[in-house]
């Protein structure tokens, strides 16, 4: 066996993490994103994890999401 039969597939393998780590965290931040403004799929996020939010409960849930989101821009 060769140092490059071994070497190869754990690089891949490390590279293939990293880049499906950073490609789940670009979609994830584009999904909240869009249920900042999209009070409809909120809902239905919360349905699905077993809560019924009402409309002042739903606007709350935005209000908070638009603020962190505020907070946790990058500082340079």
């Amino acid at each position: 066996m060769s140092f490059w039969n071994i070497l190869i597939p754990i690089l891949t393998l490390i590279v293939g993490l990293v880049l499906g780590f950073l490609g789940g965290v670009f979609y994830l931040r584009s999904q909240m994103t869009k249920m900042q403004n999209n009070p409809d799929m909120l809902a239905k996020m919360a349905k699905q994890m077993g809560y019924n939010m009402n409309k002042q409960q739903l606007q709350k849930a935005q209000q908070m999401m638009k603020n962190q989101n505020q907070n946790a821009k990058p500082r340079r």
